[in-house]
């Protein structure tokens, strides 16, 4: 019991300094985004091309004023800096530290096209190179996590590890970081709503990392649970600034590394099951649209199609923390029935 309290208080005090440390960079991220014109663009067009009326018209107050964007750097960086300087190493720490910033990556050429470009570019990363870029850094890790750290079998609730060897490895890897940061930067369109959600996902996987005994994991499943505190009590409505595909793909790929490592990539779905949903919306209307030539969904991801419906942008944002809540109790609780720990 002594033991647990000691890494209980160690994960802990990583995350009172990533939230600590975030609160410190946001205010000289705020003078730099106000200062440079951190300006984030609406997005006017669908990724078929189509215009989006409906989210143009909802989302239309917001852009009344300026409102700037990118602010996931404060949490790469508070991460970055904690994890570096109190909780690295090579075999538990390392690669999710590196996931987190390769989906940064991404996400920040992403987000500077949109803030400082002009023209037809302006939107951002086209599609195909944002998948193309992502899909290489995952690619890289699941290289790393397979041959590396000679991780070559995955976790079957209930039925137990099954070797899928060196390339099956690589490839789901690389399926895990590309999903999940594709489906947080999806999700991510109301103040609050991807923050929240992945703030309880990170600490249902740290809670998992912490029972198998991957306490410095555990650790930086805080130290990123820490971040999203600070980024959350700014970013609640009306939200002083967003994430960005900075802090969207960051996190995502972050989520899918920290998914592997503690060999729960098929509980992914259930913790995560509103990135799920909302990913799945946005491609059933790109199906529906393509098929029956008209919309299923008045606007997609759901929480625009609820927004159009009349649900207010704070009640959707808590209804689903709430279902976000209890899938992250349902993930842990067969995480320890399944066999995960």
């Amino acid at each position: 019991m002594e033991l647990i309290n000691e890494e209980l208080f160690y994960g802990l005090l990583l995350a009172l300094a990533g939230f600590l440390f975030s609160m410190m960079l946001t205010p000289i991220y705020t003078h730099f985004a106000y200062k440079y014109h951190f300006w984030k663009k609406q997005k006017k067009k669908t990724v078929d091309g189509k215009s989006l009326p409906v989210m143009t018209k909802l989302h239309a107050h917001k852009f009344k004023r300026s409102f700037p964007t990118m602010a996931g750097l404060v949490g790469v960086i508070a991460i970055t800096v904690v994890t570096w300087l109190f909780n690295l190493e090579r075999g538990q720490t390392w690669l999710p530290l590196v996931g987190f910033l390769g989906g940064s990556f991404v996400g920040v050429i992403d987000d500077a096209i949109n803030i400082f470009g002009s023209g037809r570019g302006a939107a951002g990363l086209r599609g195909p190179v944002k998948f193309a870029l992502i899909t290489i850094v995952g690619l890289a890790l699941g290289w790393f996590f397979a041959v590396k750290l000679e991780w070559t079998s995955i976790l079957v609730p209930f039925i137990g590890n099954i070797e899928i060897g060196v390339i099956g490895m690589i490839l789901v890897f690389a399926f895990a970081v590309v999903a999940t940061s594709n489906a947080v930067n999806i999700t991510d369109g109301l103040d609050g709503l991807s923050g929240g959600l992945a703030m309880l996902a990170y600490g249902a996987y740290g809670i998992i990392a912490l029972l198998q005994g991957q306490v410095l994991l555990f650790g930086f499943c805080l130290t990123v649970v820490g971040w999203l505190l600070a980024y959350i009590w700014f970013n609640v409505p009306p939200a002083r600034f967003m994430m960005g595909d900075t802090g969207s793909f960051a996190l995502g790929a972050g989520l899918g590394v920290v998914a592997m490592m503690t060999n729960s990539f098929l509980l992914l779905p259930i913790i995560g099951l509103v990135f799920v949903v909302e990913t799945a919306s946005s491609l059933l209307q790109l199906f529906w649209k393509k098929v029956f030539h008209k919309k299923l969904f008045i606007s997609a991801p759901l929480h625009h199609h609820l927004e159009a419906k009349g649900w207010g942008e704070s009640k959707i944002v808590m209804r689903f923390w709430i279902i976000a809540g209890v899938c992250a109790i349902v993930g842990i609780f067969l995480a320890t029935a399944g066999g995960a720990i």
